[in-house]
């Protein structure tokens, strides 16, 4: 290794190392934000489920604006760490409307020729609600309308040198979600698409720009073995920033997720690997996720 000097990285790269941080958290987290098998079958009165994920991402590059994969910033020999826990809960309220909250602990880590960062701390949580409305029309079609929020609980402050642990705005979305069980045969597949509403943050005048997400998924149990394969992605819009608008901003991601599963006490166990394929100002690199699920309520 070349024997650079040690100078600080200056206040444009810090910003986009912060973006790109900030980034880590959310390319693991969304679109999806739920176990793909009970996408769109809403759950019935006082029963529901509860899912924790962890997702772990170590990586040194990055997708660019023009889509080619290169180093955070090959000057400062950038290192990003982001270790991210996700609690989701999903309850039944009445029938044909379920509710769904989640709420994620971050752990994110960025070191480089300027020194090494970390900051830890729950991020931002969303609040979902989800009808079933063919069920007022006598329908048991598996078609589902999720609508939710994002809220800016992670900590947010605009400095160069303070790792933000959430976006610090709203996101609103609207998801229509499909699928069909083959049962008898322990074997789904579903699908959701859907938009994402960003409001503007205010203290950095940042404005992400809105997102359209979709997600393919299907699955099958062999016994207590699983397997499922998800298909996922989202189109941000243009960004504003500081009131201009900067195309080569824009996000985006495509990636691949296939995992195994394992009933394991009284609910089921996965492991996968999040692949990127293409992105634009996200993190590149695979990720780990490990995860339980369990059902909750009368004959869980």
């Amino acid at each position: 290794m070349c024997n650079r000097p040690r100078t600080p990285p200056d206040s444009r790269s810090r910003a986009r190392r912060n973006l790109f941080v900030a980034a880590c958290v959310t390319a693991t987290a969304l679109p999806a934000s739920a176990p793909e098998a009970v996408a769109q079958w809403v759950e019935p009165p006082g029963r529901g489920w509860m899912d924790v994920s962890v997702f772990h991402l170590d990586t040194r590059d990055a997708f660019h604006s023009d889509g080619d994969i290169r180093a955070f910033d090959p000057f400062t020999e950038a290192h990003a760490v982001s270790t991210s826990v996700f609690a989701t809960v999903a309850l039944g309220l009445v029938p044909g409307l379920d509710a769904w909250v989640q709420v994620p602990f971050q752990r994110l880590r960025f070191d480089d020729l300027g020194g090494d960062r970390l900051r830890t701390g729950i991020g931002d949580t969303r609040f979902y609600l989800r009808v079933q409305p063919g069920r007022y029309l006598g329908s048991g079609f598996p078609l589902a309308i999720r609508g939710g929020a994002k809220v800016p609980v992670g900590d947010f402050a605009v400095d160069a040198e303070i790792i933000p642990l959430g976006d610090g705005q709203r996101d609103w979305e609207l998801v229509l979600e499909l699928g069909h069980s083959f049962y008898p045969v322990p074997a789904y597949v579903s699908a959701w698409i859907g938009n994402r509403w960003r409001e503007e943050n205010l203290e950095s005048r940042r404005d992400f720009g809105d997102e359209v997400f979709f997600l393919l998924s299907g699955g099958i149990e062999f016994g207590r073995l699983g397997t499922s394969f998800i298909a996922e992605g989202w189109d941000g819009g243009v960004p504003v920033i500081e009131g201009l608008r900067v195309a080569t901003a824009s996000r985006s991601m495509l990636r691949l997720t296939p995992s195994l599963s394992y009933r394991l006490g009284a609910g089921s166990a996965r492991a996968g690997v999040q692949i990127p394929l293409r992105g634009t100002n996200l993190p590149a690199g695979n990720t780990l996720v490990i995860g339980y699920f369990v059902r909750l309520g009368p004959e869980a």
